[in-house]
């Protein structure tokens, strides 16, 4: 069990789910679950992704690695990197293939919306930066811009062999992700061991070091990953359906899934496995409190939390 729903003083709900933590050798150090069920990892990836695009020819700075990385919240900033990924390429936002939408985060929503927008935008979806340096690449490469969502599009195919070859498991076959992309199949298992890479191999590092520098570009403050990120020496991605991947500095990788979807209940236990692992200082554990044990809410108040039920067993 991962946690339970507690709402005034009653433990209504249960939360199951997997926990892989694996060292940077792939050696499981402990675990919670069922470690090898598979699932998509949703955008728990980008990292991933985004290392290929740079690495065919994206020349992503690490304010737009960042946004490479990002599951964006829309706010100004995000949306104008992103504008700028595009037009140094030569690129406008038609070249994006994410469905349009409205920003991610509920007060960039609400500002965007109260300045008399009338419709969604693509820029504005949270997969975008992703997105803005797929294209980056396929101009580098001259791959073709049209087609750079297909599962069969070099630089797809790249991205699935790396993925494939670092987490040791079969990233297809694969599925199409809410923004359009390839989404790839993984395991906890192989997901923790993906992070363990982020956080010790060097042709990861341009990641790791945009992610923990700009947090709250990849995420938004609030959000777990991007609080792991701030609170530790980490780097840190949440995925939909609840997925959360942290990646600690040269030392660990872990992988949280909660099997019914919850990002609240994957952000808990993240911070529960750390916690159990030694991972967090006095500081750090106050300061993850509000992801440790989020608020349920009744009538707009706090009427209980989720508390975490989290236990790991080594090896």
């Amino acid at each position: 069990m991962l946690a339970e729903q507690v709402r005034s003083g009653l433990a209504e709900t249960s939360h199951e789910g997997a926990v892989a933590v694996v060292g940077r050798d792939g050696s499981v150090v402990a675990s919670s679950g069922d470690i090898d069920r598979p699932f998509y990892i949703r955008s728990s990836a980008k990292p991933f992704q985004a290392t290929i695009s740079q690495e065919a020819g994206a020349e992503l700075t690490a304010l737009q690695m960042a946004m490479g990385c990002a599951s964006h919240r829309g706010f100004p900033v995000h949306i104008a990197l992103v504008e700028s990924m595009l037009e140094q390429a030569g690129l406008g936002e038609a070249a994006l293939g994410c469905p349009p939408d409205w920003p991610l985060g509920n007060t960039a929503r609400e500002m965007t919306m109260a300045s008399g927008a009338s419709g969604k935008r693509r820029i504005w979806h949270n997969c975008s930066g992703k997105h803005a340096a797929f294209l980056r690449a396929c101009v580098a490469s001259g791959w073709p811009t049209e087609t750079y969502l297909s599962p069969d599009h070099p630089l797809q195919r790249e991205i699935i062999h790396f993925i494939s070859e670092l987490g040791e498991y079969p990233a297809e076959p694969v599925g199409i992700d809410g923004c359009g992309a390839p989404v790839l199949r993984t395991t906890a298992r192989a997901m923790a061991l993906l992070f363990a890479q982020l956080a010790a191999e060097p042709r990861l590092q341009g990641a790791f070091t945009a992610m923990h520098r700009y947090p709250a570009l990849v995420g938004g403050n609030g959000a777990g990953d991007t609080e792991i990120a701030i609170a530790t020496n980490s780097a840190a991605k949440g995925g939909a359906a609840g997925c959360l991947g942290v990646a600690v500095d040269d030392r660990l990788g872990i992988a949280v899934k909660s099997w019914d979807g919850l990002g609240t209940v994957a952000g808990l236990a993240a911070v529960s496995a750390l916690e159990q692992l030694g991972c967090l200082t006095v500081a750090a554990l106050d300061a993850l409190q509000p992801v440790l044990h989020p608020p349920v809410l009744g009538g707009g108040a706090p009427v209980g939390s989720y508390e975490p039920r989290l236990r790991l067993e080594p090896g």
